[in-house]
């Protein structure tokens, strides 16, 4: 595939994002015409158009915007470093893990907000990313793929049920969480979202820098090496990456599963097996597939919304069963 036909491509999908994001805010419970949207910026007077756009429905949108650019970066470095094409954030417990760790918080230190989240869903993250890998790495071979997938499934649940029972024995805590474990875009405000969108950002410009050592770990350590690949420095930089991205989209929206898992695979089969190419295709497809699911969540039980981690379970599991029967997965 030519550059030419990737940025026409590329180009359309950005152009269906905007789509995407201009729906987001015009659908719900509440209709909304494109002339009331726009009126609530340019002239806002306080109708209930005007606070539905600005409070509820803007916030919404961002939330997913930045919430599915990481998800969906972090799949991508994480099917990258393990070579690993089962590899994400849900899969691999770094969602379980910054989950456990925000929901100690609230019972803990009474934190309520994603501001406050972040820095132990970074924690927890890590954590989490660190204990998978070093039971996936025990026994002959290392860290393979399957072992770290057995891991990944082990520690997570482990995590839930450790998280399930916190929530159990405190009342406020479980209260807290049940809007919030299944995956939600419906709290978000601007003042979280802006203290989240930061670490957002690092964590992009980490997966960007390692892009280029992804093409060569993907044909092997060994050939990585002779290539001149310092394998150490790539994979602590993807590692951070991927805890600042996981870590921050937890935060914003919850443990949302299976956008880091589907959003590379439908990148790599548009973009080529570049990781430059996959990681961009991903930062435009990764939150197009999630403000799509939330916006599908907020129409099919009207006047009720289901939340956008159901909508994305429901249809993410058909693909990972796809994916583990496919052999030629495998190859990518």
């Amino acid at each position: 595939m030519t550059r030419t036909v990737r940025g026409t491509g590329l180009m359309l999908a950005g152009a269906a994002l905007a789509a995407v994001c201009v729906a987001s805010v015009l659908i719900g419970a509440h209709p909304l015409t494109l002339d009331q949207a726009l009126t609530a910026f340019t002239d806002f007077r306080g109708t209930d158009s005007d606070r539905i756009v600005r409070y509820i429905r803007l916030p919404r949108t961002l939330a997913g915007l930045l919430a599915g650019v990481a998800l969906a970066l972090a799949g991508v470095v994480m099917q990258g470093l393990t070579r690993n094409p089962l590899a994400g954030p849900g899969l691999l417990g770094i969602n379980a893990g910054a989950s456990l760790a925000i929901v100690l918080a609230m019972g803990a230190l009474s934190v309520t907000t994603p501001a406050g989240f972040v820095w132990f869903a970074f924690l927890g993250a890590a954590i989490a990313a660190a204990c998978v890998y070093l039971l996936g790495s025990l026994g002959f071979g290392g860290a393979t793929p399957v072992k770290l997938a057995l891991g990944g499934a082990a520690c997570t649940a482990l995590w839930a049920s450790i998280t399930t029972a916190v929530t159990l024995l405190n009342r406020t805590t479980f209260d807290n969480f049940r809007f919030w474990v299944v995956g939600s875009l419906a709290r978000a405000d601007l003042e979280s979202l802006g203290g989240t969108a930061p670490f957002i950002a690092v964590g992009a410009v980490l997966a960007l820098v390692v892009a280029r050592p992804l093409n060569t770990i993907a044909i092997g350590d060994d050939m990585a090496r002779t290539l001149g690949t310092r394998l150490v420095p790539v994979r602590a930089t993807g590692a951070c990456a991927v805890v600042l991205l996981a870590g921050a989209a937890v935060a914003v929206a919850g443990p949302i599963g299976f956008v880091g898992l589907v959003i590379p695979h439908i990148a790599r089969a548009v973009a080529g097996p570049d990781y430059r190419w996959v990681l961009v295709w991903s930062a435009v497809l990764g939150p197009t597939l999630l403000l799509l699911a939330d916006i599908v969540g907020r129409v099919v039980a009207r006047p009720q919304e289901i939340q956008v981690g159901i909508i994305t379970a429901f249809a993410g599991a058909p693909f990972f069963l796809y994916l583990v029967r496919d052999r030629k997965v495998a190859k990518l």
